[in-house]
């Protein structure tokens, strides 16, 4: 899993047996790899961008395919496991572009790239890849997509949970107490850690987040920023909702900032904003007042926003999903595994399947190393 945020790659490997709600998952090995500088500059050249070079676009399509086999070998061999002794490979790829159209006008889109068939065949291990698109086809947006994982391994009888996850973007997934999948609610909620990691390295370029708060703490919150943050039209439109980095970018909200705004009090203001935004959403589309939150992704590791989460939802119980078993880190590679392990073993696709809001379907094209 590389996501929005572009730190690395997430590498899990685990053991599966059984399929839906009797889906045993056992997380073996997990790491995460760092990109260098000059790989994630090149991606930035096209990720989210209106205008690109597409000569680029089509050389990264393999370059990122290219660079993601050859971490994953090395990552094996530092396991001690040979790549014949790995089934699949499951691989999200690279959001290069999402797009939904609420509109009406037009469809939604995704793009994600590092091709599978190059993935396969340098690895010499099936690879499943470009799971996004099969929930577009059936009525989707093609994402939030983790709720099959959260349903499937997360459910709990008898407790209201909600398996919140602060990447990029942030979104969640609501599972009831009582189990019903037709009432699970998934949605988007806004930023995550995009656009506070975006000022930080606009900012403060010799870093590439807020380790700790340690900036977001030093400033003040600017309230009349905040609010015109949250008046932003993504907050009005109907749940559920996908979103990312082409909506909430710098380019946009700078426009809404005070002129005499410091770089401190901007960076407080985002990290409010995106506890507020998580917050409002949870509150609005579950209508709970009291849950279990499980938190994953990297603003889980974010001081200030958990600080500012508990004070917003001061009757839900807020914890790091890795209580849950698998840590949080390697949540959302777990998931990956977990569609490429139900495209294999679930006896009973449909097209009338859902969960919650969600099409409910089997998700991954099949690339063969030969």
């Amino acid at each position: 899993m590389s996501g929005t945020s572009l730190d690395g790659l997430d590498m899990a490997l685990c053991r599966f047996t059984g399929q839906g709600l009797s889906t045993n998952c056992e997380l073996l090995h997990f790491d995460s790899v760092s990109f260098d500088e000059s790989f994630k500059t090149s991606i930035r050249a096209v990720f989210a961008q209106e205008n690109i070079h597409f000569p680029s676009l089509s050389t990264l399509n393999v370059q990122i395919a290219r660079t993601h086999a050859a971490i994953i070998l090395k990552t094996l061999q530092a396991w001690g496991i040979r790549p014949d002794e790995v089934d699949i490979i499951a691989s999200h790829g690279q959001t290069v572009m999402h797009r939904p159209d609420r509109s009406g006008k037009l469809p939604h889109s995704t793009l994600q790239i590092g091709d599978g068939d190059h993935l396969a065949h340098l690895t010499g291990i099936i690879t499943l890849s470009d799971f996004r698109q099969k929930h577009i086809a059936a009525g989707g947006e093609g994402a939030p997509i983790a709720m099959f994982g959260d349903y499937f391994l997360f459910t709990q009888a008898g407790e209201e949970r909600i398996l919140l996850n602060i990447g990029g973007i942030g979104n969640f997934t609501y599972l009831p107490a009582n189990q019903d999948p037709k009432a699970i609610l998934v949605t988007d909620t806004g930023p995550g850690n995009t656009l506070m990691d975006a000022w930080v390295r606009t900012h403060y370029p010799e870093k590439s987040f807020d380790e700790d708060a340690q900036i977001a703490r030093s400033g003040k919150i600017n309230t009349d920023f905040l609010s015109a943050l949250l008046g932003l039209p993504f907050f009005k439109e109907s749940f559920p909702k996908s979103t990312g980095p082409e909506y909430f970018n710098l380019e946009r909200i700078e426009k809404l900032a005070p002129a005499d705004i410091t770089p401190a009090d901007f960076l407080a203001t985002l990290t409010r904003f995106t506890a507020e935004s998580i917050a409002l959403t949870i509150q609005h589309y579950t209508g709970l007042h009291q849950a279990h939150i499980y938190v994953s992704g990297g603003g889980a590791r974010n001081p200030l926003m958990m600080e500012h989460l508990k004070n917003l939802m001061p009757g839900f119980t807020i914890q790091d999903s890795a209580v849950l078993g698998i840590e949080s880190a390697a949540k959302e590679a777990v998931l990956f595994a977990l569609l490429a392990n139900e495209t294999l073993m679930d006896p009973t696709p449909g097209a009338a399947r859902r969960l919650g809001d969600s099409p409910w379907m089997t998700m991954g094209k099949i690339s063969l190393p030969n």
